[in-house]
């Protein structure tokens, strides 16, 4: 059976197909209402300003009024996000984000106070709060957190003018979005037969993984050449958005921006230099990997467009939604019966919206929420959109029970967790998959894809972020990020990591220019982290008993209630160190070894 590629317009989609927007409000008059509503709230801060530190009931008031603001301020600005998220074109939704946005500036430049404030008030007298009012203590990780970052806090007038910085410092990442979802069209690839292609950057990979060769180089060459054409323009987003980066870490007098994203969620430097040392150890690796893709595929020259098809044919397998959903619930059994009915409810509640739709934003992610979590999704009818269905679930399920057991100031989970339960479950349903087959072919499809796992979240996402953190200290040196410069350092790391196996065409060195991820500072290294987190997490989970089971649902249940390394031990691992890095790898080397001997 061939796979739909057809794109439909947001109006031809089935409303089962989509998100339960009307959880959030009934329509967009409701949300209108709402955010006027939510105009009064920057004048109330003014009523808490410049008294923080006068005793413990005015921070623990202000605190309690910020815990009931934050809930209502996010179902405003999710309302925006994911209705601007189904059709990137519509004008009314670009507008009605454009204002949430304003507004959060706003409020956000009117609690400029809070953090100097806070900051500001002696250890001893804060001790003395507790002491005094006892209800303060549900505030104590809040702020030893607010307070981690004294020596780059500013004064309150610098604060606000940082604050309300803050709608020009989206610009770059905005400008992108917009530029890549809604403006870039790309010419129909044609593939063996002659028969066009829509190509869209949603249905890039698909294409990618055809077993039609003719189709993926002319896919490959067409994504490029239009990302090539705007070369320039990339390049001075993708610049000015570092710059930024630079600007903000300098003027709280952080020595890099890499300490600047580090240090204030509790992650050390060293857990990111322990990633991309452990990964250069074991690039050998990824090289064997690369010759037996070279020798499966049966070519003389490896390909950049040659990566993502399988090495089986069987991995052109249709996997209908149903059926993926049927699977993914099948092997999140192991986590108890309570995980598996909400994640069933998940389903019928309508949390996700399934699939692509001229104008929608590309990619996938979990957008969590007081009401529930929301998941965007551009499904495709393979193994490939399976694995995704299961990682965003994971989002979606550490999201829901964070909310269901913290606090709503504790609910939300830093970036470093928050790749390990969405790669967690993936492992989970791979396990499931492979334990379910005992059929040889089927079985090097799935070790086929698990080992592409590891290729596209270990190695890919740790060149990644080596690649973000080169051109970060080169604009960190007085360096203007040029086309040439971007696509030099970009091309060179390709050539490293794939080895020599592998023809580098140059049109990769472009790349760089698709990766929204490169418009979040320092976000990529946490994919490579969490997923060495994750295939130790799962292989405890499905051998340790009830106790693992509990240790994990603890973590996912424990939002920002401690810092990130700690919340992880609580489940039984310690990314402190290079071990679990080393670990998956070593895991990586064994599947390539029994794919070797499935395939001979």
């Amino acid at each position: 059976m061939a796979m739909d590629t057809t794109v439909k317009k947001r109006s031809e989609q089935a409303a089962a197909d989509c998100w339960s927007i009307e959880d959030l409000f009934p329509s967009d008059q409701a949300w209108e209402e709402a955010f006027a509503a939510c105009q009064a709230l920057p004048g109330q801060l003014a009523a808490y300003r410049g008294r923080l530190g006068e005793s413990a009931q005015a921070v623990f008031e202000y605190l309690e009024w910020g815990e009931r603001t934050d809930r209502q301020v996010e179902t405003v600005y999710a309302y925006t996000s994911l209705r601007h998220d189904e059709d990137t074109a519509d004008p009314a939704y670009q507008a009605m984000s454009g204002r949430c946005f304003r507004f959060l500036v706003e409020l956000g430049s009117a609690a400029a106070f809070e953090g100097p404030e806070l900051a500001a008030i002696p250890e001893e007298t804060l001790e003395g709060f507790y002491a005094q009012l006892p209800a303060l203590e549900k505030y104590r990780r809040y702020l030893t957190k607010a307070r981690l970052e004294r020596e780059h806090i500013l004064s309150p007038a610098e604060e606000a003018l940082l604050a309300a910085a803050g709608e020009l410092g989206s610009g770059p990442s905005d400008i992108f979005r917009s530029f890549l979802d809604a403006d870039m069209k790309f010419p129909s690839p044609t593939d063996s037969q002659g028969q066009a292609h829509t190509l869209t950057n949603g249905s890039y990979i698909a294409l990618m993984e055809s077993r039609d060769r003719t189709l993926r180089e002319n896919a490959f060459r067409s994504l490029y050449g239009v990302y090539g054409g705007s070369r320039n323009a990339l390049a001075a987003m993708l610049n000015a958005e570092i710059r930024k980066c630079v600007f903000f870490a300098r003027a709280r007098h952080y020595e890099s921006t890499l300490a600047s994203a580090m240090h204030p969620v509790e992650v050390p430097e060293a857990v990111y230099h322990n990633l991309l040392e452990t990964v250069h150890r074991n690039l050998g690796l990824l090289h064997r990997y690369m010759a037996l893709r070279k020798k499966a595929l049966g070519v003389d020259e490896l390909h950049m467009y040659d990566l993502y098809t399988g090495m089986v044919p069987a991995s052109d397998e249709v996997i209908p939604f149903q059926r993926a959903q049927d699977e993914v619930l099948e092997a999140a059994k192991v986590l108890g019966e309570d995980y598996h009915r909400v994640l069933s409810q998940s389903f019928e509640q309508r949390w996700m919206d399934r699939y692509e739709n001229e104008g929608k934003r590309s990619g996938a992610y979990s957008h969590g929420c007081a009401v529930h979590p929301y998941v965007l999704l551009n499904h495709r009818d393979n193994l490939n959109s399976e694995f995704t269905l299961a990682h965003e679930m994971g989002h979606a399920m550490h999201s829901y029970l964070s909310c269901q057991k913290q606090p709503p100031v504790y609910a939300g989970y830093v970036l470093f967790v928050a790749e390990v339960a969405s790669t967690c479950n993936e492992a989970l349903l791979m396990q499931y998959l492979l334990k379910k087959t005992t059929d040889r072919k089927r079985r090097a499809v799935l070790i086929n894809y698990f080992l592409e796992q590891f290729r596209t979240t270990l190695y890919r996402q740790t060149m990644f972020a080596e690649f973000e953190l080169a051109v970060h200290r080169l604009s960190e040196s007085g360096e203007t990020l040029t086309a040439q410069r971007l696509c030099e350092v970009y091309y060179e790391l390709n050539q490293r990591y794939y080895g020599p196996d592998v023809v580098v065409d140059r049109e990769i060195e472009m790349e760089w220019a698709r990766i929204p991820h490169f418009y979040r500072r320092f976000y990529v290294y946490q994919y490579a982290t969490g997923f060495s987190a994750a295939m130790a997490l799962s292989k405890r989970i499905l051998e340790g008993g009830q106790e693992a089971v509990d240790g994990y649902l603890r973590f996912l249940s424990g939002g920002s209630s401690t810092d990130p390394v700690s919340l992880l031990k609580i489940a039984g691992v310690d990314m402190s160190t290079p071990q679990p890095v080393e670990d998956a790898l070593a895991l990586f080397g064994r599947l390539i070894g029994e794919m070797e001997e499935l395939l001979a």
